[in-house]
């Protein structure tokens, strides 16, 4: 593919089109990526004075993107310092992508600087609050008996397994009952296999028992009420819901029970190498992070156990 006669537009449309099926994105990855580069390449065609094509878009000075960036931290949605961090990382692999697909360089993205972003730790909930939030559905009055069974299923595979929303959402009626490992389709078409807990395969084979529907194989296992896919919405307001009951502090979210799961093995003596692989990261940079909350928890507990008054 080179950049000759395409717009800067229709270079856009080829790189979201590279990580949708090459790069294998989430939607909503997909979404946002969109959004920046759309702001960012219409942002070049005023300042420029009309449409640019893709070739044009090599000349892109650090000057330019630096203004566009103090547009996105002003406007009327400004951004703070993480997401400007993103959304040049964003421009960084669309010009990247310019360059190893249309032969279109742009030198002087090495000279833009993001803002310093404190990173920051997950932040996993507790063992007898993990616990308190599986058992909560079936305390709901307001709760069918098998839509409770679901969603404690599905906060148990979060919680049990590692798994994001996503990707216990993705699994079919074929998979059910779960066998003693399961091979899970993460992040960027990258497979791992996770162990199933016996507690897993009991709490899935119990909505399996009461949910009312005829499914075929190839259908999401999970459902809504009116029998549709359960969708990601659902589990979060769940969750927020029961965390509300519980009186469970907002970073009670269905991800933090798989932040939990990371911590709460390394607690465990689990090495970091085995966590990274049971939770699909690229990178062991990313598990390392649980090695900062394990210490920050222990430093806790040993604070309450030796006050210094």
């Amino acid at each position: 593919m080179g950049a000759s006669g395409l717009t800067a537009d229709q270079a856009l449309s080829a790189w979201l089109e590279h990580l949708a099926h090459e790069r294998r994105l989430s939607p909503r990855t997909l979404e946002a990526y969109g959004h920046i580069g759309r702001l960012y390449v219409a942002f070049l065609a005023r300042h420029r004075g009309g449409p640019l094509s893709a070739t044009e878009l090599g000349g892109v000075t650090a000057a330019e993107v630096r203004a566009h960036l103090a547009e996105r931290r002003s406007g009327d949605r400004p951004l703070n310092a993480r997401s400007l961090s993103q959304t040049l990382a964003a421009i960084r692999g669309f010009h990247a992508f310019l360059d190893r697909r249309l032969g279109v360089a742009s030198p002087q993205m090495a000279l833009v600087r993001g803002p310093r972003v404190k990173p920051s730790l997950p932040r996993p909930v507790t063992e007898d609050q993990a616990k308190g939030l599986l058992h909560e559905p079936e305390a709901d009055p307001d709760t069918e008996p098998w839509e409770a069974a679901r969603d404690r299923a599905v906060l148990t595979l979060l919680y049990g397994c590692g798994l994001r929303i996503s990707e216990a959402l993705s699994l079919k009626r074929s998979d059910a009952p779960l066998p003693e490992s399961l091979r899970i389709l993460g992040k960027g078409g990258k497979t791992r296999i996770v162990p199933v807990l016996p507690q897993v395969q009991a709490a899935t084979d119990a909505y399996l028992d009461a949910q009312p529907f005829v499914l075929d194989p190839e259908q999401a296992l999970f459902r809504a009420r009116r029998g549709g896919p359960l969708s990601a919405r659902h589990v979060q307001a769940t969750v927020q819901r029961l965390r509300g009951r519980l009186g469970l502090p907002a970073s009670a979210t269905p991800h933090a029970l798989r932040h939990s799961f990371a911590t709460h093995l390394l607690g465990a003596g689990a090495d970091l190498r085995s966590i990274q692989e049971l939770l699909g990261h690229a990178s062991l940079s990313t598990t390392q992070k649980y090695t900062q909350v394990d210490a920050a928890r222990l430093l806790a507990a040993y604070a309450q156990a030796h006050p210094r008054d």
